[in-house]
């Protein structure tokens, strides 16, 4: 399967802008159908604490990654804001299905406190896995790559692909880059980072959005340029290396 990750310097708070740059940058990737695209967090507005702004998109951005999945017959990961029906705001990773049908909903487990995104948006309670063609799939946002117990909790659950979708900023590239790796070696599975670039009023953001393999392997990164990456993985090489060194097991 080819994994696509779409890297971008989102515009602050303007949904309508970045609808357009990923689109734009999508018509030029050879994006087969079955694919997995993935976006940044928040891509549509963002990494921004104004809940009532972000949540105001949720069915607009929701539609926008229904028709992106319909337009290339590919699974789409993306992070918008979502209301759940108790009314609490998420920051959360949607995964929608080839049909453009809603598989999951992945709430950000860890709020990031240093910037008061906990008094923005509630935690989700728990790893979830999903269907991505032959694979298990697992989504987590951003400060989640920073709790290594969330990742295991979904290769508990059998996950083999994780995406982490990012407004990681420029101040910690370094652990960015380490973490992902990291994550991908102890749970032996392939690992999609992708973050945004560019700056917003906020913070700076480097990019280095990345796709490795279950042994650590970089299979590409990016800069900190506005690009798409990609690569292609494969469930049976997976699998099979989690038989010749079974560590999983010894959990």
């Amino acid at each position: 399967m080819k994994v696509i990750g779409v890297q971008f310097d989102i515009t602050w708070e303007a949904p309508a802008a970045n609808y357009d740059a990923v689109s734009d940058l999508l018509e030029s990737a050879a994006v087969c159908p079955g694919s997995l695209i993935v976006l940044p967090e928040m891509f549509a507005t963002g990494f921004s604490m104004n809940s009532q702004l972000t949540a105001g998109f949720q069915a607009q951005t929701h539609e926008f990654i229904a028709a992106v999945a319909r337009k290339y017959e590919s699974f789409v990961c993306g992070g918008l804001v979502t209301t759940d029906s108790d009314g609490l705001t998420r920051n959360s990773a949607l995964l929608l299905g080839v049909d453009g049908e809603t598989l999951e909903t992945f709430p950000k487990l860890h709020p990031f406190t240093l910037l008061g995104e906990d008094k923005a948006y509630a935690p989700g309670a728990e790893s979830k896995v999903a269907r991505v063609g032959d694979f298990c799939f697992s989504a987590l946002v951003c400060y989640d790559l920073r709790f290594p117990e969330s990742f295991r909790a979904g290769v508990t659950k059998g996950a083999e692909l994780f995406a982490v979708i990012a407004n990681w900023p420029t101040a910690r590239a370094e652990h960015w880059a380490a973490l992902l790796r990291a994550r991908a070696i102890e749970n032996q599975a392939y690992v999609i980072g992708v973050n945004r670039c560019g700056a917003d009023p906020n913070c700076s953001y480097a990019g280095g959005s990345t796709i490795i393999d279950p042994q650590g392997n970089i299979l590409v990164t990016g800069d900190d340029a506005t690009q798409i990456i990609s690569a292609d993985i494969d469930v049976k090489s997976l699998r099979e290396y989690r038989e010749e060194f079974p560590g999983l097991k010894d959990i």
